[in-house]
């Protein structure tokens, strides 16, 4: 039986629920807390791009603690995919969504949810880590990077609120981060095949200082995306971003 969720708080608006958990971390508080917002208006995805929370949208954060080493704490982003991917199936119904390397999830193949995961050592040795979750609930971004949609867009009646998107989230969470706990990471990792898009695709993978092309196979139990490039050879993709014609 999965654990209770932490405890949620609700804002009206923040800057950012992941600078408010850095502010938190970096001042002592370990959590673990959810600290959530439907404004925000310093809103940061990846690599530090902008991410839209519009009206109606969803902007949470949980603050933790954690004495395993970043590198594997970092691995709670596809468990907050996992979770991401729970809460749009209660939504919209089974077979809906899937989850794009590493934990974009997409709905109708187009972008709904964001993750960034951010972590930080604290002055006893351990990790804080800030696991952040903005769901385009019931609008998209006016200056998407990739394509985008809400729930509402494939929704018979209204999405639910940020409040109750929250509360199914944080359980959804639980029950995947407690799998992560007992059985490892593997057990993420078959989760997320499940729901895998573009596996057996052609892809473009933008890494740092290089742009490969290629068919993605998979990915590995610690996570990297398995890409399997024109001259037969195989390319482990830890860090980067991941293309299937959708550029």
């Amino acid at each position: 039986m999965a654990a209770e969720p932490p405890p949620i708080e609700f804002h009206a608006e923040l800057d950012s629920t992941n600078a408010e958990a850095r502010r938190r971390a970096e001042a002592g508080e370990g959590g673990p807390v959810w600290i959530a917002t439907s404004r925000q208006t310093a809103g940061r995805g990846r690599r530090g791009r902008a991410w839209e929370t519009g009206d109606g949208n969803l902007a949470a954060t949980l603050l933790l603690t954690t004495d395993r080493p970043a590198a594997e704490a970092a691995q709670l982003s596809f468990v907050a995919a996992l979770a991401a991917a729970d809460l749009a199936e209660a939504c919209l119904g089974p077979g809906k969504v899937s989850v794009k390397w590493p934990n974009d999830l997409l709905i109708a193949g187009r972008k709904a949810v964001g993750i960034l995961v951010e972590s930080g050592p604290r002055t006893d040795g351990r990790l804080w880590l800030a696991v952040g979750v903005g769901i385009n609930l019931r609008a998209a971004p006016l200056a998407a990077e990739r394509p985008a949609t809400t729930f509402a867009e494939h929704m018979a009646g209204p999405p639910p609120t940020p409040e109750a998107a929250l509360e199914v989230l944080a359980r959804a969470f639980e029950r995947w981060r407690g799998l992560w706990a007992t059985q490892g990471f593997p057990a993420i990792a078959r989760g997320w095949t499940e729901r895998a898009h573009g596996l057996g695709q052609a892809c473009v993978a933008r890494l740092p200082n290089e742009t490969l092309e290629g068919v993605a196979e998979g990915m590995d139990e610690d996570g990297a995306l398995r890409l399997r490039l024109p001259d037969g050879s195989l390319r482990r993709i830890t860090a980067g971003d991941v293309f299937f014609g959708d550029a």
